[in-house]
């Protein structure tokens, strides 16, 4: 996925939905919010806390709010898109332009921002211990340095290669995954470093 550093990039930059995504950021821009850009996608913030993002596929356009889980949604149009994976975030894809109603959105922004400033919000799990696969442990016991290094990563960074090593559904990509982070681990970084 392409990373944009201006929200006018990464609307310049979609294949489809110019005009859609104009018009969300038009309404956005008429609340509280905060234009910024994060992972290369615009995203709007109300205290420098992420509240709602802006998003195109081929087949649709939409608003992920970050705390979505918490939002009481009278129109049902949230969807978890990674069910029992994301607990907090939530979609609301929309199909064509017709589809946008301002006030309706505005409302769903305000109900945001209102259960951020009371203080709710859903945290990720922590604590859960740390489930190394074994194909990541195999490749770390045949490098010393990157064993070395592995162990001196934060738990959040560790967890993260065991998750993209676990989440491959083939071994194939597995194996390719493990390639491609050796290396990463030995020079001690972790895999979303360049991203931060």
């Amino acid at each position: 996925m392409k990373r944009f550093k201006t929200v006018d990039e990464f609307i310049a930059g979609c294949e489809h939905w110019h005009e859609e995504l104009k018009r969300l950021r038009e309404i956005l821009l008429a609340t509280e919010l905060t234009e910024t850009v994060k992972w290369g996608a615009p995203c709007y913030t109300y205290q420098r806390k992420n509240l709602v993002g802006i998003g195109a596929f081929k087949s649709y356009f939409g608003l992920w709010f970050f705390q979505g889980g918490l939002l009481s949604d009278p129109e049902g149009v949230l969807i978890n898109a990674q069910d029992g994976k994301t607990k907090a975030m939530r979609q609301w894809r929309f199909n064509s332009k017709k589809e946008i109603k301002s006030r309706t959105i505005k409302a769903y922004v305000k109900e945001a921002i209102r259960l951020q400033i009371e203080g709710y919000e859903i945290k990720p799990e922590r604590g859960k211990p740390l489930a190394v696969p074994p194909e990541l442990k195999q490749a770390l016991a045949r490098n010393k340095t990157a064993s070395i290094a592995f162990k001196e990563l934060s738990q959040g960074k560790q967890r993260e290669y065991a998750d993209y090593i676990t989440n491959a559904k083939r071994d194939a990509t597995k194996a390719s995954r493990i390639e491609k982070i050796v290396p990463m681990i030995a020079k001690g970084h972790g895999l979303n470093d360049k991203y931060r």
